[in-house]
């Protein structure tokens, strides 16, 4: 069986459609943990001073679930177990506010812990509370707290665990999700060498064959049925190979950095490329290329200086640390979690508040961009000066604005007002 798992993987792995490739190597996706680290702080904050309120809409509990609940398929309807149901009265953290108050102790002592025994105690400890309503699917809180300690779950995941191994965990219960931990700890261990410490990846392989995407080898002993199930895999993996030569992917984010990169060179900027975006091929180079190959020292050493280092793009006036201008690019990322990473950077910049950031967005996701400005955990953002550029007037104009424009009203002149 274990030829035959190994087999499953190296597939799955080559799948362009699937989520090792679609998410787990998904170029934003650790950008996402700080945003979704820091939204769980506020989350505490609020609860401990009494400020976050009796209900789900509009709690800050809401933006950091539904941070998470856009990333991409594997995490789709995250949000649905935090909802307020009135008439099941669940999860019962809105209206009681010694739960509320529990709820609040258990983050808290999750985020604050690094080890697995301390976890495992703070999950004991909110089991043992009983709060009608919320259960494993908090999980997907601690997650964006310790990937290498907590995997995910939903629906999807267990299905596909139980069809793997043969298990038969039930979904609603605590118990039953530490026995599934201990089982994911297991295959992670075993097939280390094709996932990875980050306990995503063999989340995302048990969500694929949950979902369907991939069948679980059969039985050892029933050699009709393995030989059927490796000529499936061996199509599918045909399939894919052809998928990666006709070059289908999402390389929209690259480009649009891209046109920003060039365009600020133009304009006589210095250039920063996202750390963790750097080494990406573009225009026959690297995306990093002609750009600042470090932040300068006063920038560098912010508060928020991890945030910063990960603005898709920084526009820097020439040999000094003064941002001009920044740009978080929202191809189909989390919204939340761009906001959060220029906020950081307005308000630890050296030289005062940084007023010119720009939201970078296809046309159709505006509405979507201003919905998430106008949320109450965003309400500072009225203080700067945040704008919205659509992909369809910057790619129209950038040649133009960077063979003729002057400065940073070249870009405000096709950004539109947020606040």
């Amino acid at each position: 069986m274990s030829e035959a798992v190994r087999s499953l993987i190296e597939r799955w792995r080559d799948d362009a459609g699937g989520t090792y490739r679609s998410w787990f190597l998904w170029e934003e996706r650790l950008k996402n943990f700080r945003s979704i680290r820091r939204g769980l702080a506020e989350v505490v904050a609020g609860i401990e001073t009494g400020t976050f309120g009796t209900t789900y809409k509009g709690s800050s509990l809401q933006t950091v679930v539904g941070s998470i609940a856009e990333q991409r398929q594997i995490f789709k309807g995250a949000d649905h177990a935090f909802l307020w149901k009135p008439k099941l009265r669940i999860p019962d953290i809105y209206e009681n506010r010694e739960n509320q108050l529990a709820f609040a102790r258990f983050l808290a002592a999750c985020a604050c812990c690094n080890a697995e025994s301390g976890l495992l105690d703070a999950i004991r400890r909110l089991d043992a509370q009983s709060i009608k309503g919320l259960g494993p699917a908090t999980a997907n809180l601690l997650y964006f707290l310790h990937p290498t300690l907590v995997p995910p779950t939903n629906t999807a995941i267990v299905k596909g665990f139980n069809a793997l191994t043969g298990s038969r965990v039930k979904l609603g219960r605590w118990s039953e999700y530490l026995a599934m931990r201990r089982g994911v700890l297991a295959l992670n261990a075993e097939y280390r060498d094709l996932l990875s410490n980050d306990l995503g990846a063999a989340a995302g392989l048990l969500f694929d064959i949950g979902s369907g995407r991939f069948s679980a080898p059969p039985r050892a002993d029933d050699a009709a049925a393995v030989a059927a199930w490796r000529d499936d895999l061996a199509r599918a993996r045909s399939d894919g190979d052809k998928a990666r030569r006709d070059g289908i992917g999402d390389h929209t984010h690259t480009e649009v950095q891209g046109w920003l990169r060039d365009l600020g060179r133009a304009l006589g900027y210095d250039v920063w490329i996202a750390a963790n975006d750097r080494s990406r091929e573009y225009a026959g180079g690297r995306l990093c290329d002609g750009c600042l190959e470090a932040l300068p020292g006063g920038l560098d050493e912010v508060a928020g200086a991890d945030a910063v280092r990960l603005i898709d793009i920084l526009w820097l006036e020439r040999g000094s640390a003064e941002v001009a201008a920044a740009f978080e690019v929202e191809h189909s990322t989390s919204i939340y979690s761009g906001i959060v990473r220029l906020l950081d950077l307005a308000w630890s910049s050296p030289s005062g508040p940084t007023r010119n950031l720009f939201l970078v967005a296809p046309d159709e996701r505006e509405a979507e961009v201003r919905a998430q400005v106008r949320r109450p955990a965003f309400r500072r953002i009225g203080d700067l000066s945040v704008r919205f550029v659509p992909y369809g007037e910057l790619g129209r104009n950038r040649e133009v604005m960077a063979r003729f424009g002057s400065g940073i009203r070249t870009i405000e002149a096709i950004a539109r007002d947020l606040t």
